[in-house]
């Protein structure tokens, strides 16, 4: 036991001396750090006066990493207080189709979850290219009336176009099914009295910015340049198969002439009168025709009316009559697209090689609507009417009501 005490002592008295020893660091780190900070001390108070002496640069004007900005207009007057009227002024349609319209973009137009900041939502991005495809306002001014920056308009326009063409755009303008053709072929037959019409062809000149290497190569008849729409459309003014100079050639180049064996057909019923006996029903597959200016070439899928000559019989004259009454509709249509969307009626800025893509973009719109019938207004009619006659860049359009 006497041992077992002797060793807890020593333990005792090396974990004292061991204790006192890091006092006694301690006590000369402090004495260290104590005596630097005053020499530091004493330093600045000599340089100080010194660098008094010296005259200060003049101040910088910080640039702003975001600007403090209402948007009560989308936010309170837009989202809350807009009558369906209102909406359909300012966004070229009902709310209704803007939204459905915003589901339909969703996939493409969507912002990304992870950003610095709250990002400009999914309706408003919808928005601001609705409302610059019909104002054709430049981006400084819809960047304004939306409080956000140019770029972003841009950026969304950009977005929103290139996101239609690379989807929605084929289920908006595509070539109708067999039954699909057998029915509006039945339609015209029943407004018109022509029986085997599943479309109306023809065209019309968008103004553009051409490129200076190569200007000449996009100046039309008329003497300003331009790109041609060749569209079909249905009795219900629909584009359905799009095209992209005179009209035969734009034909011969386009989508539309190369795919002609894949429109579709009627089957007939074929039967003879002077058999007696009783035979098994024959059928035979016979092509509906697309309607066309005298511009085009008579194919055995695209019918035209008779050149005009004083040699025309009664039945001639009378069949170019019913056909010329049908093809009026194509002529309506490029007068119901121009009008909701006023990019198309002047010049735009944008770059000549986005311009198909814009183009399509605004037909494959003019078919949403029709589908949603969500009709044009009769004021933008008149008013793309008066545009036209101050400045004629537009030709073979009606601007009527449907």
């Amino acid at each position: 036991m006497a041992a077992v005490g002797m060793e807890r002592d020593e333990l005792l008295s090396m974990l004292l001396v061991f204790l006192d020893k890091v006092l006694q660091a301690q006590a000369r780190l402090y004495t260290f750090w104590h005596n630097l900070m005053r020499e530091r001390q004493q330093e600045d108070n000599l340089i100080l006066p010194a660098i008094t002496l010296v005259p200060l640069p003049p101040p910088q004007t910080r640039s702003h990493w975001m600007k403090v900005r209402s948007k009560d207009w989308w936010e309170m007057v837009v989202l809350l207080e807009f009558s369906n009227d209102e909406w359909k002024q300012n966004f070229r349609m009902t709310r209704l189709s803007f939204m459905k319209l915003c589901a339909l973009m969703e996939s493409h137009m969507a912002p990304e979850d992870v950003t610095v900041r709250a990002p400009v939502p999914l309706i408003m991005r919808v928005a601001v290219v609705l409302y610059k495809l019909g104002s054709c306002a430049e981006y400084r001014v819809v960047a304004n009336q939306f409080v956000i920056i140019r770029s972003s308009v841009k950026k969304f326009f950009y977005m929103f176009c290139k996101g239609m063409v690379q989807g929605p755009i084929k289920q908006l303008i595509r070539t109708p099914t067999e039954a699909a053709a057998e029915e509006i072929a039945r339609r015209f037959k029943q407004s018109h009295h022509i029986p085997q019409i599943m479309g109306l062809i023809n065209g019309t000149h968008i103004s553009i910015l051409p490129p200076s290497d190569g200007y000449k190569d996009f100046v039309n008849h008329k003497g300003w340049p331009s790109y041609i729409i060749q569209a079909v459309v249905d009795d219900q003014f629909c584009c359905k198969m799009p095209g992209s100079a005179h009209d035969a050639i734009a034909l011969r180049h386009s989508d539309l002439f190369q795919r002609a064996h894949l429109l579709p057909k009627v089957r007939k019923h074929l039967f003879f009168s002077f058999c007696l006996m009783e035979q098994p029903k024959m059928y035979a597959y016979t092509n509906l025709l697309i309607v066309g200016d005298p511009a085009y070439s008579l194919l055995d899928w695209l019918i035209k009316g008779y050149s005009n000559s004083p040699r025309l019989t009664p039945e001639q004259e009378s069949f170019n009559t019913y056909l010329n009454s049908v093809r009026v509709g194509v002529e309506m249509t490029f007068g119901l697209l121009k009008s909701r969307w006023k990019v198309l009626l002047k010049r735009s800025h944008f770059l000549f090689t986005f311009m198909p893509t814009m183009i399509a973009t605004c037909c494959a719109l003019h078919n949403f609507f029709q589908k949603e019938r969500d009709h044009a207004s009769s004021s933008w009619l008149v008013e793309a009417r008066d545009r036209t006659v101050h400045f004629p860049h537009s030709d073979n359009v009606r601007y009527v009501c449907a």
